[in-house]
C-alpha cells in the first residue's frame, strides 16, 4: 500500500506583536535589544494554542494518519498515512503525471486540499514533488570553465576548510567552543566521508557530529543508494571554520518546514545553514523564520550557483526577508594557509531581485542600500546579503571518494555559519546574548564607516546581469567578512 508524509502548518497568533517585537529585538536603541525570547515563551506569546494544536492531532488520528511529530512550538504537525486515507482527509484525488520539462513522473494533488476542521490551518506541505530540491553545490563534472585560482593548501593546490579559516579570520583564539552549528539537510550522510576529508588533510576531527531524523528520513547514504556530498561538504566547512564546536547538528528531512521547525524548538544551534532551493508556499516558512530570529538565532542560506540566471525554485529560501543570504566569490589568498589577498565575485553567484516576488524588507529600504550602481530593486527583496568563497577551485570527500574541482554557494553558507559561532563564543564570554538575526545589523554596518574595515568590499566581477560594486551589490551583497575586526563590531568590542 502506497503510503504519503505531509507536514501541516498551524498559523502564527498574534503576529502583528510578533513583528514589532522583531523590530525591538534588532534595534540598538531599544531597551529590548537582543533580550530573545525560549520556545515556551515564543510559544505561549505567538504560537497556536493548545487547544488548536490538539484539534489537527484528533483530526489526523481520526482519519487514520499517524501523527510522526509534535513541535514544542505547536507551529507543525507531521502525519504520514495510506494515500487512500490522505484522499479522503484532504477531499482531493493524487494522480501521476509525466513532467513537462524532466525525465521523470511526478504525484500532485487534482484540487486544492480542504479540511473538515474548525481550526485554522496555514499550509499543507508534501502533497506533490513537481519540484524537487536542489543542492547548491557544482561538483567537478559541471565545472565551469573559470575553475578559479589554485592557492590553497590541499591536493593540487585546492581551497579546503582551513584556508577559508586562515584568510578571512587568521591565528585568533576563536574556535567556536561552546557552540552548535545546525545543518539543514535533504539526505543522509556518512561520517566516514567527514573522517576521509581530515585525515586526507592531516588534521584532527575533534567536533561530534549528531544527527536528527525527521519524516522518516535515514541518517545513512551508502554511496550506492544516496549521494551525500552537499551534506558532507556542510559539515566539512562548517568544522573547518570553527574547530572547536561543541558538536554539529545534521537535521534529515524531506519537509522543509518540518526540519526547520524542529530547529526551531529545539533551539540549542544558534547558528544554521541551508546549502538548498526549492519550491513551496513562502506564508508556511515565514513563521518559523520569525521565531528563529526571536531566539536569537542566525539562519544563512545559499543563493544558488547559475549567477543571475538562477531560477527562483533554485534560489528559494534564501529571498525570504527573516534570512541571511550569502552569495560567492572567487577568492585568492598570499599561498597555502595564507591570509587574504584579493576576492571577486563569482560568476555563479545567484544574485537578483527576489524571482519569488518577496516585497523588500526595511534594512534593504535605509537611504543608501540600493543605488543607480548596484541596479537594486526598491520594491523587491534583493540577493545576496554577504558572500564568501563558493568557485570551483575546492577539494571534498563524498560518496566514498575525494576531489578538487568543486564549488557553489553551499561551501559559502556553512563559512558564514562558522564565522558566526565564534562571534557568539565571543559574546557569551562577554556576558551577552547571541547576534541573532544578522541581516539589520550587517545593513547599518554597511551604511557605518566601520565597513571598510569589517567587511572585505568586493568590487569587480559580474555574475550575469549584475555587476560588484563599491557597497552593496548584487553578486556579493557587502562581500565576505573581514572576521576579527566584524566579530569585534558584532559584539560590541570597537
Amino acid at each position: 500500500m502506497q503510503r504519503m508524509s505531509l507536514a501541516i502548518s498551524l498559523p502564527l497568533r498574534n503576529e502583528a506583536d510578533l513583528d514589532d517585537l522583531l523590530q525591538q529585538l534588532y534595534d540598538p536603541e531599544s531597551p529590548s535589544y537582543r533580550h530573545y525570547l525560549g520556545v515556551p515563551e515564543f510559544t505561549q506569546r505567538f504560537g497556536p494554542t493548545q487547544n488548536d494544536h490538539e484539534a489537527v492531532v484528533r483530526f489526523a488520528g481520526a482519519n487514520g494518519l499517524t501523527v510522526n511529530e509534535v513541535s514544542a512550538n505547536r507551529l507543525v504537525v507531521d502525519v504520514e498515512g495510506p494515500v487512500a486515507n490522505i484522499e479522503s482527509a484532504f477531499h482531493v484525488s493524487m494522480g501521476v503525471y509525466q513532467h513537462p520539462t524532466e525525465n521523470r513522473t511526478f504525484y500532485a494533488p487534482d484540487r486544492e486540499p480542504t479540511l473538515d476542521l474548525e481550526v485554522p490551518v496555514l499550509h499543507i506541505s508534501g502533497l506533490d514533488n513537481f519540484t524537487l530540491p536542489h543542492a547548491k553545490n557544482v561538483k567537478i563534472s559541471h565545472a565551469p570553465a573559470d575553475g578559479g585560482k589554485a592557492t590553497g593548501s590541499g591536493p593540487g593546490g585546492q581551497f579546503v576548510g582551513s584556508d577559508m579559516r586562515a584568510a578571512y579570520y587568521g591565528p585568533g583564539p576563536l574556535t567556536g567552543a561552546g557552540q552548535s552549528i545546525g545543518l539543514f539537510e535533504y539526505g543522509g550522510y556518512e561520517i566516514s566521508d567527514v573522517q576521509r576529508y581530515f585525515q586526507n588533510l592531516n588534521q584532527p576531527l575533534n567536533v561530534p557530529v549528531v544527527g536528527v531524523s525527521l519524516n522518516g528520513r535515514p541518517l545513512a547514504c551508502p554511496p550506492s543508494k544516496c549521494d551525500d556530498s552537499e551534506q558532507v561538504l556542510d559539515i566539512e566547512m562548517s568544522i573547518s571554520m570553527a574547530p572547536g564546536l561543541s558538536h554539529v547538528v545534521v537535521y534529515v528531512g524531506s519537509s522543509d518546514v518540518s526540519i526547520f521547525g524542529r530547529m526551531a524548538s529545539d533551539n540549542t544551534s544558534k547558528q544554521l545553514s541551508c546549502s538548498w532551493g526549492w519550491t513551496d508556499d513562502e506564508s508556511s516558512l515565514d513563521p518559523i523564520f520569525k521565531e528563529l530570529a526571536a531566539q536569537g538565532q542566525s539562519v544563512f542560506v545559499a543563493t544558488g550557483d547559475f549567477g543571475s540566471r538562477t531560477p527562483a525554485d533554485s534560489v528559494w529560501p534564501a529571498d525570504d526577508p527573516y534570512v541571511t543570504a550569502v552569495g560567492g566569490t572567487d577568492l585568492t589568498t598570499n599561498g597555502p594557509d595564507g591570509p587574504w589577498l584579493s576576492e571577486t565575485g563569482w560568476s555563479g553567484s545567484a544574485g537578483m531581485p527576489s524571482k519569488n516576488n518577496v516585497p523588500i524588507p526595511g534594512y534593504q529600504l535605509l537611504p543608501g542600500v540600493i543605488n543607480a550602481s548596484n541596479n537594486g530593486s526598491t520594491t523587491l527583496r534583493n540577493i545576496p546579503d554577504v558572500a564568501a568563497e563558493a568557485n570551483t577551485n575546492q577539494y571534498s570527500c563524498w560518496d566514498g571518494t575525494c576531489s578538487g574541482g568543486n564549488g557553489g554557494t553551499s561551501y559559502a553558507a556553512p563559512q558564514w555559519a562558522g564565522f558566526t559561532a565564534m562571534v557568539n563564543q565571543q559574546a557569551v564570554a562577554k556576558g551577552e546574548a547571541s547576534v541573532g538575526f544578522l541581516n539589520p545589523t550587517i545593513y547599518r554596518i554597511g551604511l557605518a564607516s566601520s565597513y571598510d574595515s569589517d567587511f572585505h568590499d568586493i568590487t569587480s566581477g559580474s555574475n550575469g546581469k549584475y555587476f560588484a560594486v563599491v557597497g552593496y551589490d548584487l553578486v556579493t551583497g557587502w562581500g565576505s567578512f573581514n572576521g576579527p575586526n566584524l566579530i569585534d563590531t558584532l559584539t560590541g568590542s570597537q
